[in-house]
């Protein structure tokens, strides 16, 4: 199924997007198995993203190395420690005590940390992530922090049926990241876009998706 899943999402996923920009699919592998994360990659995927630290410390050593490590969840500053100089980018930057503490493990390994900004789109409550009108702010603070290279943003929409509604937090984010990469330079990703509304992100200018439950089935928590 896995290896099914992967052919006809890299066969329906367009190469780009209207904008011109490369669409990059990560497989978001919570409670995934390494043997099922590893046949998505030996089925053509070449990016994963993990949610939690521990998890990503527990599985690493046994994961395919041909897939670039994205980390998608929430970080907390005491688990930063298993993902140094391991992840090479870091999606949920939510917050500037996080980006400060990413920063500061980053100088002492001597590495500089790739990391988008999380924008709570949908302005909820249930979510973390900067409002889109801090966004501004927060990356004028972050850019200064030498060992933190900001790479575009990450959103996630809300559950919700109204497609129109979607559609345009879709388009307010794309907009918010054409205004803030013109005016500070330096993005490639918009990460946006979930199994259940990939393709409309994408049609509103999504560069980047996280697909869990389209490649390995629902999920079974233990």
């Amino acid at each position: 199924m896995i290896e099914e899943n992967v052919k006809k999402l890299l066969e329906e996923i367009p190469e780009r997007n209207q904008q011109g920009e490369k669409v990059t699919l990560v497989a978001a592998i919570k409670t995934q198995t390494v043997e099922n994360i590893n046949r998505a990659i030996e089925a053509g995927i070449t990016d994963i993203g993990d949610n939690h630290a521990q998890e990503f410390r527990d599985k690493n050593d046994y994961i395919l190395p041909s897939a670039r490590r994205h980390f998608i969840g929430h970080l907390q500053t005491n688990k930063l420690k298993y993902l140094i100089g391991k992840v090479g980018l870091y999606q949920s930057i939510d917050r500037l005590e996080i980006a400060r503490a990413l920063d500061e493990k980053s100088a002492r390994a001597g590495i500089t940390s790739q990391i988008l900004l999380e924008v709570n789109i949908g302005s909820e409550l249930s979510k973390s992530g900067f409002a889109p009108d801090d966004v501004d702010g927060a990356l004028r603070e972050i850019g200064a922090l030498e060992n933190l290279k900001i790479k575009g943003l990450m959103a996630m929409l809300p559950e919700s049926d109204d497609r129109e509604l979607l559609r345009a937090l879709a388009t307010r984010m794309r907009t918010l990241y054409d205004e803030l990469n013109a005016k500070y330079g330096g993005f490639e990703y918009l990460s946006m876009g979930m199994s259940g509304d990939w393709r409309l992100c994408v049609e509103c200018g999504s560069n980047m998706i996280r697909l869990g439950t389209a490649i390995f089935g629902a999920r079974h928590y233990n």
